[in-house]
């Protein structure tokens, strides 16, 4: 089968749905299958099989950024690699983004699937656009939501059915990897860009009431965002045991977590799923989260993580103590974790998108009403 994915938010930035695509599209081409991704490109792609049909600008959203390319003209990009590659099935991510997977959507002539990540709360702008946006929908054959909590958003507005698949995680690469070199002591991680959604300075100011009594623990930090700016008021002492690793492309993860002893999840809202979650859980670390929609689908608390009340510093840093304290608890709930993180291995998830293509090469094009 030949298969377009098409990925709205630029390729070379970091970013769950940039991730998903990146990571199905060579299981794909393992499976037999032709596949091009097309994607607005800030400065280069470096997969030969990447289809660079625009140039991001970064537009505030949902609490964070989304690097999307909303010029019309592009449109006419995307159509002419669509021509090209004359795809038996277009597998959209966020159609109803105004980008490069809005105009895949208006233009392919072959079966559209998208899958729908968004586990935004609200959206004014969505809600406003939401009567041309269900005429878009119309056009798809099958629709996917990662989780339940990002079908409900997108149900509500649009209406329709959604099949349920998670992105998807190499759980063996989590799992197999050798610690990297990060120094000594206790260390908690936290992965995911430091901006308000995320909850950095939640989770900044839950580590420094726990390194009061605990001198050999230390924050590791993976991203970059404007929240860095949290720890700046910290003691020296604290601050001085927080290492900021910067973005990190997700392929090179796996040996951080495998350096770490706990996971902090601290977002505060908007999560369509999880996948730092599942990721940590797939390397065999405990994790302490933010009881919100997305990740309480991933974490059943107390059997494989603890969840806790987002926004609540006093909570998370009990709940990282009983971890930390009860070395029992701790191997429970990382064992727990790794088998909980196998239903979302690739070799399951891949699986379950290849049949959902079969479905609508079936089913066919659908034109606008």
């Amino acid at each position: 089968m030949r298969v377009a994915l098409v990925c709205p938010y630029a390729w070379d930035d970091p970013g769950g749905v940039q991730v998903h695509v990146r990571e199905l599209a060579p299981r794909l081409a393992d499976r037999g299958h032709h596949v091009i991704v097309l994607a607005p490109v800030r400065d280069r792609a470096d997969e030969s099989w990447v289809a660079p049909v625009g140039r991001p600008i970064d537009v505030p959203y949902n609490a964070s950024n989304a690097p999307i390319d909303p010029r019309p003209w592009s449109r006419r990009r995307v159509q002419a690699v669509l021509d090209r590659f004359a795809p038996d099935v277009v597998h959209v991510h966020e159609p109803l983004t105004p980008s490069t997977s809005m105009w895949a959507t208006l233009g392919s002539r072959a079966p559209l699937v998208a899958t729908f990540h968004s586990g935004a709360s609200r959206s004014r702008l969505f809600d406003l656009a939401t009567p041309g946006l269900r005429r878009v929908a119309r056009r798809l054959a099958v629709r996917i939501a990662v989780s339940e909590a990002a079908a409900a958003f997108v149900r509500e507005r649009i209406g329709g059915s959604f099949e349920i698949v998670p992105n998807g995680v190499d759980v063996a690469r989590f799992a197999a990897a050798s610690p990297a070199d990060l120094g000594d002591g206790t260390k908690l991680l936290f992965v995911g860009r430091l901006d308000e959604r995320k909850g950095f300075p939640t989770a900044v100011a839950a580590f420094a009431e726990l390194a009061r009594d605990r001198p050999g623990l230390r924050l590791v930090v993976v991203g970059d965002g404007p929240d860095r700016a949290a720890a700046n008021g910290l003691p020296a002492d604290v601050g001085d045991r927080i290492t900021f690793l910067g973005s990190v492309p997700n392929r090179d993860l796996p040996p951080i977590h495998a350096a770490c002893d706990l996971f902090l999840g601290a977002s505060v809202g908007g999560e369509r799923y999880g996948i730092v979650l599942v990721e940590a859980m797939a390397a065999g670390l405990p994790v302490v989260a933010s009881d919100i929609p997305g990740y309480d689908e991933v974490v059943r608390d107390g059997l494989d993580g603890l969840l806790v009340p987002p926004r609540d510093p006093g909570a998370l840093a009990a709940a990282a103590a009983r971890v930390l304290d009860d070395p029992a608890l701790s191997a429970s709930l990382a064992s727990a974790a790794q088998d909980r993180a196998a239903s979302f291995d690739w070799g399951v998830v891949t699986g379950r998108i290849e049949a959902l293509y079969a479905r609508a090469a079936e089913a066919g094009p659908r034109s606008l009403p």
